[in-house]
C-alpha cells in the first residue's frame, strides 16, 4: 500500500487513518493509543473494527485527529479504520457493514437562534 490515508469525520472530527501491515501498534497524533483515548468506552470504540473482523494485531495503525471532542475523534478513528480494512481486506465488507461501522454518523450541533437561549429553549414567558 503506497502510504493511502483513509478519512473518518463524526460531528467537527476529522481523522486520518494510515494502515500497514505490521504487529498492532496504534498511534493517535503522535501518542500511544491508551494515552490517547483514556476511557475504555473509547478503547473499544476505536478496536471495534479489529474485533468484527478479526484482524486484531495484523495491522500498524498511524493516526492524525483533530477537531471536536474526545468521543466524537474515537467514532471518526473507528470509521476511517473500517474503510482501510474494507480497502484492505474486501471479504470483511459484509461483517463491517451489518455492525453499521461503514456509515457516516451525519448529525450535527443545531445551530443556536436568534430570540432564543438556545437552539430549541426558549426564554421564560411571562403573562403578567
Amino acid at each position: 500500500m503506497a502510504n493511502q490515508s483513509f478519512i473518518g469525520r463524526r460531528k467537527t472530527s476529522t481523522a486520518r487513518v494510515y494502515v500497514q501491515p505490521g504487529k498492532g501498534d496504534i498511534v493517535v497524533n503522535n501518542k500511544p493509543f491508551e494515552t490517547y483515548f483514556v476511557l475504555p468506552v473509547q478503547q473499544n470504540t476505536v478496536n471495534l473494527p479489529f474485533k468484527i473482523t478479526e484482524t486484531a494485531g495484523k495491522y500498524d495503525v498511524k493516526i492524525t485527529v483533530r477537531g471536536g471532542g474526545v468521543t466524537g475523534q474515537a467514532d471518526a478513528v473507528q470509521l476511517g479504520i473500517a474503510r482501510a480494512l474494507n480497502t484492505l481486506e474486501p471479504e470483511t465488507h459484509s461483517a463491517l457493514k451489518s455492525n453499521d461501522l461503514l456509515t457516516r454518523d451525519d448529525r450535527m450541533v443545531e445551530r443556536k437562534k436568534y430570540g432564543q437561549p438556545k437552539a430549541r429553549k426558549k426564554f421564560q414567558f411571562s403573562k403578567r
